[in-house]
């Protein structure tokens, strides 16, 4: 069993590191918010630290899932930072969806310390790490990946090496490019049925099993017809990694017209009010 420690214990981080103790390492949290490292550590049984160095120190394996660039690099530099308790040889895997640019950046300064670096964004939502059955899209050497992946094994069900340093994060703009034009195709499909005078659940029960279905469709068809959305990907969240997706685009040349439309409608929702709603909450512009 490892000496692991995990940074950022939000709805992803807090059910991925009791993940990581379930399965037997040794486990310290640090958390922004002091008093839910704490709860952490009493309901996991691990520890917790003061600060991301602190709870690095001496760690093999060192995780991180917090909210964009910036705050990774907030938790990850500096005489407090996660590269000033790291050892080396130690491994760092972050799970932040960030951009390809950071994880090449935070790579370089990983290396320049002895420390091997993992980009590894997340797929399956707050559902997926609670049950610990995420998929993970992970960029960086083989040797690292070969030496983390079981420990990362832990709260995934789904690992995979995608390439050198920002291959994970660059998959998982592809991630959230699928996602977001299907949503927005699931959402003109139901709202053009009720219309149509249709039962939006029976549609989804008769369509989801033909070349229609989809994640989206089974997982979100039905709630999308009750019009609830108190649950799930969070739009400011897809909004953020949009974002990222289109700046990345601006670099490769790759067209994104439908992902920088489907950005626009999300635009709306928010203005609706719609910020913390799922990411299916595009069927309520469409209803309004």
């Amino acid at each position: 069993m490892a000496k692991t420690a995990f940074i950022g214990l939000g709805v992803m981080g807090y059910p991925m590191a009791g993940h990581l103790k379930k399965a037997g390492h040794e486990v310290t949290v640090y958390n922004r918010t002091a008093a839910k490292a704490k709860k952490w550590a009493k309901e996991y049984g691990g520890k917790h630290a003061a600060t991301p160095a602190k709870a690095a120190a001496g760690a093999d394996f060192v995780f991180s899932c917090v909210g964009n660039d910036d705050d990774l690099r907030s938790v990850v530099y500096g005489d407090k930072g996660i590269l000033a308790g790291m050892k080396k040889g130690a491994i760092f895997c972050d799970h932040t969806t960030a951009s390809a640019i950071v994880a090449r950046e935070v790579a370089a300064e990983c290396k320049k310390k002895g420390v091997g670096f993992l980009d590894g964004p997340v797929s399956g939502g707050q559902a997926g790490a609670e049950n610990g059955v995420l998929t993970v899209m992970v960029g960086g050497t083989k040797k690292d990946f070969k030496t983390a992946s079981p420990v990362i094994d832990s709260y995934a069900r789904a690992v995979t090496l995608m390439g050198g340093v920002g291959s994970g994060q660059i998959t998982k703009m592809v991630n959230q490019i699928c996602i977001a034009g299907l949503v927005q195709g699931l959402s003109e499909g139901l709202a053009f049925a009720e219309k149509s005078g249709l039962d939006a659940k029976l549609v989804v029960d008769c369509i989801s099993k033909g070349a229609a279905g989809s994640w989206q469709m089974e997982n979100r068809g039905y709630t999308m017809a009750e019009d609830k959305f108190d649950f799930g990907f969070a739009v400011e969240w897809m909004r953020k990694d949009l974002g990222i997706a289109l700046e990345e685009s601006k670099n490769n040349g790759a067209l994104l017209p439908v992902t920088a439309l489907v950005d626009q409608f999300y635009s709306e929702v928010v203005s609706m009010g719609g910020k913390r709603w799922d990411t299916s909450s595009l069927i309520r512009r469409l209803n309004k």
